[in-house]
Parts: structure tokens; sequence; C-alpha cells
């Protein structure tokens, strides 16, 4: 799920320190860049601020509104750069880009005009300049480091792994073969039980086999014996 720029006030000193951070997660502060401002979509730029980079994500706080501040996850910035071309912005800056949920012939029109709301959601570009210039490339560096510790999610790789048989592809592998008897790879554990976290499947499937095996077997004998007393 792409959570994209959001509003951040959780402070720690009642909301005059450094950013609260998700300990639970083991998330650490890994540097702090004082006096940044930050423009966001075609806004200008907020007054200065201090920049806070963790192992997670951006927070950058505002120093003259306490109750101002926002922050976006390392997965959720799809390109971050060093712009030093006056042609492309006024000042030396990190430019980036954020992934957002918005449709994409949405347009950021409205970040434009300072007087209406700003919707954070829509937002997909974000610059963080700071007032020395010569910081760009160390804050960049530490960007690239940070965003290595949170690679982007490899969707479908969970249910590679997570192999459940139902009863009918059970009954097609009994009449497999030979017909008579159902085959399993021989580590059944690992197969089923161990993929989808379920051993106790595992274990019932295999006690399944083990049982329906024997009442075969008694079946045979059965008719074994049978067949012995009619020919006495």
């Amino acid at each position: 799920m792409v959570v994209g720029l959001r509003q951040f006030t959780a402070r720690d000193g009642n909301g005059a320190g450094e950013p609260v951070l998700g300990t639970d997660n083991g998330e650490e502060l890994v540097d702090v860049q004082p006096l940044v401002s930050i423009a966001l979509g075609n806004r200008a730029p907020e007054s200065p601020g201090t920049l806070y980079v963790t192992t997670k994500q951006v927070v950058w706080l505002s120093d003259v509104d306490r109750a101002k501040g926002y922050a976006v996850d390392f997965l959720s910035l799809s390109l971050h750069a060093v712009s030093r071309d006056p042609e492309a912005y006024h000042s030396p800056c990190i430019y980036t880009q954020i992934e957002t949920e918005a449709d994409e012939d949405e347009s950021e029109d409205s970040d434009s005009d300072c007087n209406e709301v700003l919707d954070l959601s829509k937002v997909k570009e974000m610059r963080l300049i700071p007032s020395d210039a010569s910081h760009l490339d160390t804050l960049f560096q530490i960007f690239c480091e940070c965003a290595e510790l949170n690679p982007e999610p490899i969707e479908g790789e969970e249910e590679e792994h997570n192999w459940v048989f139902s009863a009918d592809q059970l009954e097609d592998e009994a009449g497999e073969g030979d017909g008579s008897e159902w085959h399993f790879p021989q580590n059944l554990t690992n197969s089923i039980g161990h993929s989808n976290g379920d051993h106790d499947l595992a274990r019932t499937v295999l006690e399944l086999q083990i049982s329906d095996q024997r009442f075969e077997d008694a079946e045979e004998m059965e008719q074994v014996s049978d067949s012995s007393q009619h020919h006495q």
C-alpha cells in the first residue's frame, strides 16, 4: 500500500523536540540537518525547519510553527537526486518524486495556489533546500544508504511458497501412478506445513494417508481370508 506524503506532528519534549520514532520496528535516527526549507509540488518553499533522516523515513519539522511537519517513507520515494541546475529550480536542492494513490490524470495545479488547502495525498514532488548547498552530496549519499535499507517488496513472493492442496487435488494425486497408492513429496512437512505456517495440516494429511493404506491392507487381508475359507 502506497502511503505517500503525510502530516507529521509527533515530537518529543512536549512538541518542541525531535520526532517520535517507531522504535518498535527498529527505526533509528541517521542524520539531522538544521535550516532546511521544503517545497511541496509547485508551491513556494516553507520557512526553514529541521530535516530528520531515519532508517525508515524522511521527516521535516518546521522551526516556526511547531504544529507543522511532514514525513514520507523511503518506500514511497520513487526517485531522489541532487538538483543544481538553476533552470530546473532556483536553488540547489534534493529533488524527490513521491508515489501516490492519486490518479495519474489528476494535476497538482492547486499546489501553486498558497491560499488553497494542500492535499498531501496528491503531492508527487518534494524539494529539500539546505541553507548550505555544500551539504547536498552528503545528504544525497545518506538518502541512498537508507533507500537500500528499504527494498521494494516483491509481489507474489508469498504466493509462490504458500502451497495448499484441496481434497480434489489430493484425489487427483491418488489417481496418478499405479492408481492404488497416494504419492506425496518425501518431505511433506516442508512442502505443505512449513510453507504456509500450518504444521498440523501436514501431520493430518500424513495420518490420513497412513489410515487409508491401513484400510486398504485390512480389506485385502479380509478378501484373502474369505477366499481361503471358500476353498476349504
